[in-house]
């Protein structure tokens, strides 16, 4: 088990009001990410495929933009043709992706540079203090701040009484 789904585990457990939904949005990261900002990568290992300039980092893989960090076992860069910065990350393996006091785990996320959004799929926990969500597919705008979670939303309510 993971470290956020224990986590999440922990504060779900004794509370009694479960909302399930087909899709919702809600807030992501305390502030807005400045996603011109430099993307920073540290891996154990770096392979580069020279017929496409992609680069694929495996092992440990921690990228940084900004205050958000997200970590994987393997993410895949793919540069714009024009060879003039990255277009999109491709992560895969044990995904976390935190942003302020929030932080969600998946299987894959896909994050496009240019439009600021990531999108996580694959058993998609994120935490929020005490409370969880979990869904199939969760999307991030980075510009506003929000996500939205589909496919299978489920969470449970804090009464107030806990």
């Amino acid at each position: 088990m993971t470290f956020f789904r224990a986590i999440a585990c922990v504060a779900l457990l004794g509370l009694t009001t479960p909302a399930i939904a087909q899709g919702t949005k809600v807030a992501f990261g305390a502030i807005q990410q400045d996603t011109s900002a430099p993307v920073e990568v540290s891996a154990d290992e770096l392979s580069v495929d020279q017929a496409t300039g992609a680069a694929i980092f495996t092992g440990n893989v921690i990228i940084g933009q900004g205050a958000m960090r997200l970590s994987a076992a393997r993410v895949l860069v793919i540069y714009r043709q024009d060879s003039q910065g990255i277009q999109r990350l491709e992560a895969t393996g044990g995904v976390t992706l935190v942003s302020g006091p929030d932080a969600a785990e998946s299987q894959r996320a896909d994050y496009d540079i240019d439009d600021g959004v990531i999108v996580m799929t694959g058993d998609v926990l994120m935490t929020q203090g005490q409370s969880a969500l979990s869904a199939d597919r969760m999307t991030v705008n980075l510009d506003d701040g929000t996500a939205r979670m589909q496919g299978r939303v489920k969470t449970i309510l804090q009464t107030g009484n806990n």
